[in-house]
C-alpha cells in the first residue's frame, strides 16, 4: 500500500503564494508520476499538475501554466506544489494521487492508482 498525505492549503488572499506539499509513503517502488488534482465545490475534478518520478518532466492544466510549479524531492518521497499568483477561482481540495506503471494520460483521474485526503485551498478576492 502507499499512503499520501497531503500539507500546505489554508487562507490566502489574491495574488499570494502557497507551496502545497504530498509526503508518499509506503510501497512507494514502481512509482511512475504523482499528479494533483483539485476540486471546488459543485464542481468536478480537475487536473492541475503532474510530475514523473525519475526523469521529473513536468505536466499542467492550461489554467495554472506559468502561476503553478510542480517539483519533487526524491531522498524525501515528497512532491510540491509551489502556487503564485493565485485566484479566487483557484479556490479547491487539492489532493495529490500516485501512478505506478508507464503511463502519459496525465490528466485522467482514473488511471492513478492512489490518493491522499486532500487539503483546503481558500482564495479571497
Amino acid at each position: 500500500q502507499v499512503q499520501l498525505v497531503e500539507s500546505g492549503g489554508g487562507l490566502v488572499q489574491a495574488g499570494d503564494s502557497l507551496r502545497l506539499s504530498c509526503a508518499a509513503s509506503g510501497r512507494t517502488f514502481g512509482a511512475y508520476a504523482l499528479g494533483w488534482f483539485r476540486q471546488a465545490p459543485g464542481k468536478e475534478h480537475e487536473f492541475v499538475a503532474a510530475i514523473t518520478w525519475s526523469s521529473g518532466s513536468t505536466h499542467y492544466a492550461d489554467s495554472v501554466k506559468g502561476r503553478f510549479t510542480v517539483s519533487k524531492d526524491n531522498p524525501k518521497n515528497t512532491v510540491y506544489l509551489q502556487m503564485n499568483s493565485l485566484k479566487p477561482e483557484d479556490t479547491a481540495v487539492y489532493s495529490c494521487a500516485l501512478r505506478k506503471g508507464l503511463f502519459s494520460a496525465f490528466s485522467t483521474r482514473s488511471l492513478y492508482d492512489y490518493w491522499g485526503q486532500g487539503t483546503q485551498v481558500t482564495v479571497s478576492s
